[in-house]
C-alpha cells in the first residue's frame, strides 16, 4: 500500500510558476513509477507527466512539454511537478498516482491516488 498526499497548489497569474509535491508513505516508494494527472471541471482526468522508479524515463503530455518538469527524490519519498509559464487552461485539480510497474499514460493503470491539489491560473 502507498498513501499519497499532494501539496503546492494555489492561485497564480498566467506566466507564473508553481511546484507541486507528492509525499508518499508506505512500502517501497522507490520501486513505483509515479504520474501526475489533472482534471478540470466538466472534463475527464488527463495525463500530465510520469517518471520511472529510477527517474531515468520521463513522459509528458504534449500540452505541457517544455513548460513542466517531473522529478523525484527517493530518499524523501517525494515526487515533484515544476510548472512554468502557466496558462489559464492549466487550471485543474492535480493528482499524483503510483503504480508498481513501468511508466504509462493511462489513469486506469495506476493503483494508488492522492486526494488532489487545486491549481488556478488567472488570465
Amino acid at each position: 500500500q502507498v498513501q499519497l498526499v499532494e501539496s503546492g497548489g494555489g492561485l497564480v497569474q498566467a506566466g507564473g510558476s508553481l511546484r507541486l509535491s507528492c509525499a508518499a508513505s508506505g512500502r517501497a516508494f522507490s520501486s513505483y513509477a509515479m504520474g501526475w494527472f489533472r482534471q478540470a471541471p466538466g472534463k475527464e482526468r488527463e495525463f500530465v507527466a510520469a517518471i520511472s522508479w529510477s527517474g531515468s524515463r520521463l513522459s509528458y503530455a504534449d500540452s505541457v512539454k517544455g513548460r513542466f518538469t517531473i522529478s523525484r527524490d527517493n530518499a524523501k519519498n517525494t515526487v515533484y511537478l515544476q510548472m512554468n509559464s502557466l496558462k489559464p487552461e492549466d487550471t485543474a485539480v492535480y493528482y499524483c498516482a503510483a503504480r508498481g510497474l513501468g511508466v504509462v499514460t493511462t489513469a486506469s493503470q495506476y493503483n494508488y491516488w492522492g486526494q488532489g491539489t487545486q491549481v488556478t491560473v488567472s488570465s
